[in-house]
């Protein structure tokens, strides 16, 4: 006797589905919009030191998001490949690419703008 009742997925399951799609598509929409991203940012940061200071409290809290934030920041600004570790060997260091079929590495972060900006957006949510 198969009812079909296993097939289904229940309504909470469903509703936070939907909600998931929801999320993913306006984060979707707000991707190539990178100014209004980071006002955002900025505006979510302003609601979380407010809420610090007015409660008079969460400050180990507040003092660990900064520390999340300075890591955050020193991934995004170093490089994905660090160039002198790659050069280890050589005493010259890096050097120009000197033949046209050199590879030229454009300047590539170890954390991307995007990842930067949903990290510290989430974080003052969650």
């Amino acid at each position: 006797m198969d009812d079909g009742l296993r097939d289904r997925p229940g309504v909470t399951s469903r509703f936070f589905h939907s909600m998931e799609v929801k999320y993913q598509y306006y984060l979707d929409r707000l991707t190539p919009h990178t100014a209004v991203r980071w006002v955002i940012a900025l505006i979510s940061l302003i609601f979380f030191a407010s809420r610090i200071v007015l409660l008079q409290g969460f400050y180990i809290v507040a003092y660990a998001v900064g520390i999340y934030y300075l890591n955050l920041f020193l991934l995004f600004l170093t490089p994905s490949i660090d160039p002198a570790l790659e050069f280890e060997d050589d005493d010259d260091g890096p050097v120009l690419p000197s033949k046209t079929n050199d590879e030229f590495r454009p300047f590539m972060r170890r954390l991307p703008e995007f990842k930067f900006w949903y990290a510290i957006y989430s974080i003052v949510f969650i």
